[in-house]
């Protein structure tokens, strides 16, 4: 991974990571050990594939095995390890399954989220705590992209759950002066995503195996993609300036990198990085989904001094290069 400038300010800082199994959260984790924090990693299952399990990684953070439904667990963590940032990524983020399984959705990620706020506002050391929400916590609006002022007018089960995290984190803001900020970002993609269901991951792997690619919906679907390098600096900056500054306690920001694309787009994008003459297989279905997503993120280039590295492009090849040394390596 490609080391960003490094920042004192992460120096030995005590930083709590949920899902850390997940694509966003092994990065973050990674990057957060290369600025020197003392990283502690919430886990509730054993994920082999998990960036963060790897050898090199493993061997610098700590990890503590539970679930974010045990709110007593959670402050103790925090207690005992003197918690200065909170980064909450934890979350079941697979929109078929929140159409098939909404309870479990709910469960986690609003019952998760305020069960871990309530824990950081009950231990002191905590100063900044980073909430990951989501575009979709929007709903289907008339005018696009979205911006910060908007209402959260979510319908769907994945998107509704978003959304009352999104307005808890708030609450616990302005009802508690809990410092706690919002992030909205796209649909991520980089290496190490393992959701073969998402169309990134799922489109390479059928690519490299000769298989046509699958597109649950239409393909007209229009999305924002952001790398997940850009995630994660998005994450760090905005924990930064929060702890920096209060005025930021309970504010959202959208992080885009304004390359939005519809589905049957970005997989032909995907043929051609990999010269391949496959057609994908349209499904068509659109059950459950927005047809248009994308953000504005100019609050956040103003006030936190936030862009992303990487555009579309230069993400996929990226991300292109890194699944094909893994399943080079798989097949050695």
């Amino acid at each position: 991974m490609e080391i960003m400038e490094l920042n004192t300010f992460w120096q030995d800082r005590k930083v709590f990571v949920t899902g850390a199994s997940g694509l966003v959260g092994g990065w973050l984790v990674n990057e957060l050990q290369n600025q020197g924090a003392e990283v502690i990693a919430l886990l509730r299952d054993w994920v082999p594939s998990a960036r963060v399990l790897e050898k090199e990684t493993l061997a610098k953070v700590s990890i503590v095995r539970g679930d974010l439904s045990d709110s007593r667990f959670l402050e103790r963590v925090l207690a005992e390890h003197e918690v200065q940032t909170v980064m909450h990524l934890a979350a079941q983020t697979i929109v078929p399954i929140a159409n098939k399984n909404p309870l479990s959705t709910f469960e986690s990620n609003i019952a998760g989220t305020w069960n871990l706020l309530e824990a950081c506002r009950l231990v002191k050391s905590v100063s900044a705590v980073v909430v990951a929400s989501s575009d979709k916590a929007y709903g289907d609006v008339p005018v696009l992209p979205y911006t910060e002022d908007m209402p959260l007018q979510a319908v769907y089960p994945y998107d509704v759950s978003k959304a009352c995290a999104d307005m808890i984190a708030a609450s616990y803001a302005k009802s508690f002066d809990l410092p706690v900020a919002i992030t909205r970002c796209g649909n991520f993609f980089g290496g190490g995503d393992f959701n073969w269901n998402r169309i990134i991951p799922g489109t390479i792997r059928s690519v490299i195996r000769n298989q046509s690619p699958v597109i649950r919906s239409d393909g007209t679907l229009i999305r924002d993609y952001i790398y997940v390098q850009d995630a994660v600096s998005a994450y760090m900056t905005l924990a930064k300036a929060l702890s920096e500054n209060s005025t930021l306690k309970g504010e959202a920001f959208n992080f885009s990198n304004s390359s939005q694309k519809s589905t049957v787009d970005l997989v032909t994008m995907i043929l051609n990085e990999l010269k391949s003459d496959l057609r994908p297989i349209i499904n068509g279905e659109n059950h459950g989904e927005i047809q248009e997503q994308y953000l504005n993120s100019t609050k956040a280039h103003t006030l936190l001094n936030w862009t992303p590295t990487y555009g579309l492009d230069e993400g996929l090849k990226k991300t292109v290069k890194w699944y094909k040394n893994y399943f080079s390596e798989s097949l050695s």
